[in-house]
């Protein structure tokens, strides 16, 4: 008898409402009142990553640019792994969102805007030179491909009908939409190298604003619809200096107004301290001070401006802003958090405990360059080489803490030589977001002559505009893979194998997670392209009428 035809005669069945790819179990559900009757609850696609990189390119950063190419694997091993195979996303995007003493005629920056063009194009260009030195060791050593070697796939977004190459990297179903590259490690590393050439005022909070807020910009060529509604988020920033996003009606502290400025008399220009100065506040005498937090400053230096007149964007802008990101996707996966992770001027171990100490340099020059000492040291073998320093964090540190989960720290330090771990744990946080789509019920087993259950589901994509339904198709196996039958773009299977030795194949296999919390069944979905925008999935289940035989660890 056919699945159909088998729901007609469902005496009890449970209506699930699930966002695209069925991967979160639902959280908070009172099981002994799902019994009988129609329920529906969201959950979220949380199998769909988008990842934005914010990576400093100011003239300090190329040894931190490579460092990241040569860890990069550890990042990417963890969304590719065999129990995650996450459909990721993945932009980047630079600091550099310009500044009144970087003409944009000549530093050209990107405000936000996703890059995806080959280093080794870009080091042609002279954007791997800083003070006529050559840094394009940050691109060559990784990177041999330029863009005529490669292609970039068109590729749809569910808010546009028509392909189109994009310009972020993602992998969907195992598909990537890059062509002539080994690997997504490979991609990155000629895609994420930024350069030395950017402005050395960096906008980490404002560059991260402009290009999540360009993705839901129809007139955006470069961003638009690369934050999917109902994806896990996650926000990487690498930059070794403190952020600068400026106010551009006082744009003048750049310019005629020095009050930020290093020696306001006899500086002809100002230094990056200008940024440590118009935004943070340190408690203590120094030089060494018990605090140092982020602060609202007017053009005349004095503090406790109000949003609108302080020189530097407030901080509250860009975490409300994130929030209201968080809060939409809570809509549909009440435990999902946008996750913000920072590679930062931290000692190392920051992320365990070392703590983050806000002193006065005694090197003069840096004092006077950045306004503080380094948060951190990572001394050069080289003894004619200088150090590699990077500047404390305070207004980016402030806002990576807003959004910590389950207050494990988000930060970790720059000034290492090795970056598998913070990439690691960056990529692992993802991980803990990506659940699998246990159905949160116990179902009934509708023929019990075989070890296995034998469920009675019916899956429909449903417009949530209208309310109008368009079932879904089962998966069928074909040479060890789930696939659409009859060229459909999407389908479902049903894992029911729960100690994975019931049936001859792994792919009906259930996650240990499912299991664990007592489940009998869990979904999965293939899709050979994003969901329709504005859509949800609901799946309707027979369910069992005893539980303590069919679920007893539910």
């Amino acid at each position: 008898m056919s699945v159909r035809n088998l729901l007609r005669l469902a005496p009890a069945c449970i209506a699930l409402l699930l966002s695209g790819c069925l991967d979160h179990p639902v959280k908070g559900v009172d099981y002994d009142k799902l019994t009988s009757g129609d329920q529906s609850f969201p959950i979220a696609v949380n199998k769909d990553v988008d990842i934005l990189f914010v990576i400093d390119n100011s003239g300090s950063m190329a040894e931190e640019q490579a460092l990241l190419s040569a860890n990069f694997a550890a990042f990417i091993d963890v969304l590719e792994a065999p129990d995650v195979k996450a459909n990721y996303r993945i932009g980047v995007t630079t600091t550099d969102s310009g500044s009144p003493r970087c003409p944009a005629a000549t530093y050209k920056p990107e405000g936000g805007k996703l890059v995806l063009s080959s280093c080794v194009d870009r080091a042609a260009q002279g954007e791997f030179t800083f003070n006529d030195a050559d840094f394009s060791y940050a691109c060559d050593d990784f990177c041999t491909k330029a863009d005529a070697d490669v292609k970039v796939r068109p590729t749809a977004i569910a808010e546009e009908k028509d392909e189109k190459p994009r310009h972020w990297l993602e992998s969907i179903e195992g598909q990537t939409n890059v062509e002539g590259f080994d690997s997504m490690v490979e991609a990155f590393q000629c895609y994420g190298p930024q350069g030395v050439a950017g402005c050395g005022f960096e906008s980490h909070l404002e560059s991260m604003y402009l290009a999540l807020a360009a993705a839901a910009d129809r007139d955006s060529a470069t961003n638009y619809g690369f934050v999917r509604d109902s994806a896990i988020l996650s926000l990487v920033v690498i930059s070794d200096e403190t952020d600068c996003s400026y106010n551009p009606a006082t744009k003048e502290i750049f310019t005629s107004n020095k009050v930020f400025w290093n020696d306001p008399e006899t500086d002809p220009a100002p230094s990056s301290a200008l940024c440590w100065n118009a935004g943070v506040k340190c408690e203590g005498a120094g030089p060494t001070y018990t605090s140092c937090a982020a602060e609202n400053y007017d053009v005349t230096g004095a503090p406790g401006a109000a949003d609108a007149d302080a020189v530097l964007r407030p901080l509250q802008r860009y975490v409300d802003f994130v929030q209201k990101l968080e809060d939409q996707k809570k809509e549909l996966d009440t435990a999902q958090e946008v996750l913000v992770s920072m590679i930062a001027g931290v000692p190392k171990g920051y992320e365990t405990g070392t703590p983050l100490v806000y002193e006065d340099s005694d090197d003069p020059d840096f004092q006077a360059n950045f306004g503080i000492g380094p948060g951190c040291i990572l001394p050069n073998q080289d003894p004619k080489l200088a150090d590699q320093t990077a500047v404390p964090p305070v207004r980016e540190r402030e806002f990576a803490e807003a959004f910590e989960v389950d207050g494990a720290k988000n930060l970790y330090s720059i000034c290492q030589p090795d970056y598998r771990g913070a990439l690691d744990s960056i990529a692992q946080r993802i991980r803990d977001q990506i659940k699998p789509a246990c159905m949160p019920n116990c179902v009934l087993d509708t023929d019990r002559s075989t070890e296995v259950l034998d469920p009675d589901c019916r899956l429909e994509e449903v417009k949530i505009s209208d309310n109008s339904k368009t079932e879904i198709p089962e998966c069928e196996e074909v040479k060890g893979v789930w696939t659409a039958p009859g060229g459909a773009s999407v389908c479902f299977a049903q894992l029911v194998d729960q100690d994975k030795t019931q049936t001859l194949s792994e792919l009906d296999n259930m996650s240990d997670e499912c299991i664990e919390q007592g489940f009998n069944l869990e979904f999965f979905l293939v899709r050979s392209g994003p969901a329709p925008s504005g859509t949800a999935v609901t799946a309707t289940c027979q369910l069992s009428d005893n539980k303590a035989v069919d679920c007893p660890l539910l």
